[in-house]
């Protein structure tokens, strides 16, 4: 692969062994990461890069963080923004880079924020506080936004909420820069969605289920109120035989060409790799296999689509995995490596 590229890393540091970012080299040939350095962010528990790749977004106690993308990889803050809410969980960028997308699992919030030309967080422009209860369980008990993105055609807003087991949809535009509650996919009890996922066509989704481990694939079609979408296909999240009865599907990634989606799940410790047929956007799994680690909280894909990082939160590592797809196997490309508490991966090209 022509080119320089950087993966960053979020981790929490509670227990002073991370300083929040680790900044790595990526040899894309050999399938791994080379440590460079550590920037300081409190606990930064999720990360984006923005669609031009010249902003790093970082989750922290303190808000949410802006760092300007160096040619040579490097990164220096921008700036700290508030969210006026408890601390977030989840962000997102729409593709012409002009609001940051921030979901609050712990006080069930939504949060839009304006992005300046420079990439730096601006103003807070909206938000929704979710109302409403779910099962008797503690976990999906009440409201959790877990994922929220816009919408490719830019006139909704989708927000995942994995504790009243819905995905409520919003109509937005740069006119009234309002979230007005439209529509909803109403989850089965107890089901959990998680995140989800566009094709770049805008023609499919494809929501994760935590407790479920399920991937429900949806078409999508643009309405003039509402948007109209059907699901197509529910494909589980590991193999025939789940080895563990906490199995939590956890992470899910495209290749860069969209022909292969993979998911990762806590509990049974793998990752499922599904075949993507970008016409009708169904899925069929390859494999599904362990991870050497504890909880993959999130994959990262290389940019060749020939290897894999698993970001092992539990186990404090990262794993790295050659995929044969006409075979089916992950075959270890690399000795992991160790960082404190990993919880998010951003691969980068930067020159």
């Amino acid at each position: 692969m022509s080119g320089k590229y950087m993966a960053y890393v979020g981790s929490y540091t509670y227990t002073g062994k991370a300083k929040g970012i680790t900044v790595y080299d990526i040899d894309v040939e050999k399938g791994v990461f080379i440590p460079r350095y550590e920037e300081e962010v409190n606990n930064s528990s999720y990360l984006v890069a923005s669609s031009d790749t010249k902003t790093l977004y970082s989750i922290a106690d303190e808000g949410v963080v802006a760092f300007r993308i160096y040619e040579n990889g490097g990164i220096t803050k921008l700036n700290t923004a508030s969210i006026k809410g408890m601390r977030g969980c989840h962000l997102s960028t729409d593709k012409d880079d002009k609001y940051l997308f921030v979901s609050g699992y712990h006080d069930g919030k939504a949060t839009v924020m304006r992005l300046n030309p420079d990439g730096s967080i601006g103003d807070i422009v909206d938000g929704v506080f979710h109302k409403g209860l779910g099962s008797v369980a503690e976990r999906n008990f009440r409201p959790h936004v877990s994922c929220t993105r816009r919408t490719p055609d830019g006139k909704y807003v989708m927000v995942v909420d994995s504790g009243i087991d819905q995905v409520k949809i919003y109509r937005f535009s740069e006119n009234d820069e309002r979230l007005v509650l439209v529509d909803a996919i109403r989850c089965e009890r107890e089901s959990s969605p998680k995140c989800f996922r566009f094709s770049s066509d805008g023609k499919f989704i494809y929501l994760l289920y935590e407790l479920k481990n399920v991937i429900d694939v949806f078409t999508y079609e643009t309405g003039k109120r509402n948007p109209k979408i059907e699901k197509i296909q529910t494909i589980p999240t590991t193999g025939p035989n789940r080895l563990s009865q906490l199995t939590a599907a956890c992470s899910m990634r495209f290749s860069s060409d969209e022909r292969y989606l993979f998911c990762g799940s806590a509990g049974d410790n793998c990752v499922s790799v599904y075949k993507r047929d970008v016409e009708t956007g169904l899925l069929e799994m390859i494999c599904c296999l362990p991870i050497s680690g504890d909880y993959p909280k999130d994959l990262a894909i290389f940019p060749d689509d020939q290897h894999i990082a698993c970001i092992n939160h539990e186990s404090g590592s990262i794993t790295f995995f050659h995929v044969d797809y006409e075979k089916g196997l992950l075959v270890m490309s690399g000795r992991s490596i160790r960082v404190s508490e990993p919880n998010s991966c951003v691969i980068v090209k930067v020159n």
